[in-house]
């Protein structure tokens, strides 16, 4: 508490924020690191005895005990759900004031070394991602920071997670602009820069200055190429759809199995049969991508009982094509068995296996074209994941930043714009902020929208509305009057369902008739309001009631029961006060 006082004194909001900004990332950035060394070794000590040049039968093995370890860490150990980490990392955003628990700057580390280490189709970004912002929130909340700062600070520790395990500082801070959505204003792109900046440097520090995947371009891009560039990035927007869309039919199937150790049979079986028809499935898949960066695509069959085929030109077409199909079963079985790890990773594995096959088959149609292999698998890369995460800034300069292939930088842009527009007309969110968009608990960066998201129904609830019952005389009503200063009235029964409302100009016309006091009763006059709003509604869906109905107050229940009012006016009131907050730089 004194250093927090001392700071107040001495030090202002922006300058410690930039202070802030640098701590996490240097520690997000060591933490992106410790990731992928766990996750090298483990790989590393596991597969050391494999073989390329047959079927390896560990990898029906492999992918179940890790799901079985990591399920057992987040049961016995962890105690809480930390899978889709990017999506959580949102609705702390939106719902939970920036807050994230402690637990968090570590459970998914280890979760997810585990699981990929052991074969898991699935990425190190979402993990890391998650682990970073747990680190900024819990830093600020140490400090008793606003919750609009701790909002900044756990982009600064998503942006140095991002920027740290890929050496790519610009991509990090799109990352949290574009997919995160947190507004790009004064008070958020230097801290959001710095620790970016930071993260990669400590990643420069460990690794060195060579780009995360090698990338030689050795044929420059030609304008002529420019409409095999348009059909590519349609192709992967359309890829993308289909990623998103079975990513969550997968999802749901999980969902509806009861019992963890059925998931882990039915998840790890998947995965197995998949990885062993198809190596490169294996972990996040980038030694795959490497190899058809240089070209060398007679690997993809390494390690897999077709290995006797890989010289044929259309078989190696046909099993590049079902890989692209089948990633992303094994990445849903992965994590929906138990298994902890991110999107970010398999989209770019599916986008540089559609834009090498869709090249690769090309040049092989005898149509007399001749385009790059690797140029168009580097461009399929940044397609695929601006169409599946929303993000096409972040697409093209994470791609560009980590391989260095800057000159390609406007078939990228083709590529990525043309895949986020086609998957744009069927989705309207990323696959990470569609899951709370359906909910209502989306925080988006419409100010209108954010806004709506930030309150919540149970601060606005009147409740000094005095409720009356259908059998009250019109006497008794009166009495009641006299001593409220409300003009309205909830009718509930004996169990409190709420039957009705009196409205106080309805009944002005017969309160002063003593005549009617003991033969008018209240289920004579009461009237049904114009909605009713359920106290689980959103924001969004009650403002929407209001706007359907035109009604100044409406009545909350919950299962029927009455609970209170919410008032036009003091939504209004609440709306303004955030809104200024959250407008504010």
């Amino acid at each position: 508490m004194k250093v927090v006082a001392w700071r107040g004194r001495n030090i202002s909001e922006s300058q410690f924020l930039y202070l802030l900004a640098l701590v996490v990332g240097v520690l997000c950035g060591l933490a992106a690191q410790l990731l992928k060394y766990l996750i090298h070794v483990i790989s590393g000590q596991l597969n050391s005895h494999l073989l390329n040049d047959r079927a390896n039968l560990t990898y029906l093995i492999y992918p179940v005990i890790g799901i079985l370890l990591v399920t057992l860490f987040v049961r016995y150990v962890v105690k809480d759900n930390i899978s889709h980490g990017v999506t959580r990392v949102l609705y702390a955003i939106s719902q939970r004031k920036s807050r994230l628990k402690k637990k968090n700057c570590w459970a998914s580390l280890i979760a997810s070394s585990v699981t990929i280490g052991f074969g898991g189709s699935v990425g190190a970004e979402g993990p890391i991602v998650f682990t970073g912002a747990a680190i900024g929130s819990n830093i600020g909340q140490a400090f008793r920071l606003s919750p609009k700062v701790l909002m900044i600070l756990v982009g600064c520790g998503a942006a140095a997670g991002i920027a740290g395990i890929f050496r790519a500082p610009i991509a990090g801070m799109l990352f949290t602009l574009e997919v995160l959505m947190i507004d790009f204003t004064g008070a958020t792109v230097m801290p959001l820069l710095i620790s970016s900046i930071t993260g990669a440097t400590v990643a420069y520090i460990f690794e060195g200055y060579d780009n995360e995947f090698f990338f030689s371009q050795s044929e420059p891009f030609m304008t002529r190429k420019i409409p095999y560039t348009i059909l590519l990035g349609i192709a992967c927007g359309f890829i993308s759809l289909y990623f998103t869309r079975m990513m969550f039919a997968m999802e749901g199937m999980f969902r509806r199995i009861d019992k963890s150790w059925v998931k882990i049979i039915t998840g790890g079986s998947i995965l197995a049969v998949l990885i062993f028809l198809f190596p490169p499935l294996y972990g996040e898949g980038y030694s795959a991508i490497n190899n058809l960066l240089e070209g060398n695509v007679e690997s993809v069959v390494d390690g897999s009982i077709f290995y006797l085929d890989r010289d044929s030109v259309w078989f190696i077409a046909i099993y590049i094509g079902l890989i692209v199909l089948t990633k992303v079963f094994a990445t849903s079985a992965t994590n929906g068995a138990g298994g902890v790890g991110g999107t970010f990773a398999p989209s770019l594995f599916v986008g540089a296996m559609t834009g090498f096959v869709f090249a690769y088959v090309l040049n092989n149609l005898d149509l007399g074209i001749d385009i790059s292999n690797k140029n168009f698998a580097l461009m399929g890369m940044a397609g695929v994941m601006s169409g599946v995460m929303h993000a096409p800034l972040m697409a093209i300069f994470l791609t560009a930043e980590m391989t260095g292939g800057y000159d390609l930088f406007l078939p990228l842009l083709i590529v990525s714009t043309l895949s986020f527009m086609t998957i744009k007309l069927f989705l309207p969110y990323s696959i990470y902020s569609m899951r709370l968009a359906q909910q209502g608990q989306l925080m988006t960066n419409e100010k209108d929208q954010a806004v709506l998201t930030l309150l919540k129904i149970d601060n606005l609830i009147e409740r000094d509305c005095t409720p009356v019952t259908p059998e009250m005389s019109l006497k008794e009503m009166v009495e009641i009057i006299s001593k409220s200063h409300r003009n309205i009235f909830p009718v509930v029964d004996a169990n409190g369902m709420l039957k009705g409302i009196v409205l106080l100009d309805d009944i002005r016309n017969i309160m002063f008739r003593p005549d009617l006091y003991n033969t008018m009763h209240v289920s004579r006059f009461m009237s049904m309001p114009p909605a009713k709003i359920d106290v689980s509604q959103s924001m969004e869906s009650v403002m929407k009631t209001f706007d359907d109905t035109n009604a100044w107050n409406l009545p909350v229940v919950d299962g029927g029961k009455y609970v209170g009012f919410v008032s036009k006016s003091k939504i209004f009131n609440s709306y303004r006060r955030v809104l200024r907050h959250y407008s504010d730089d």
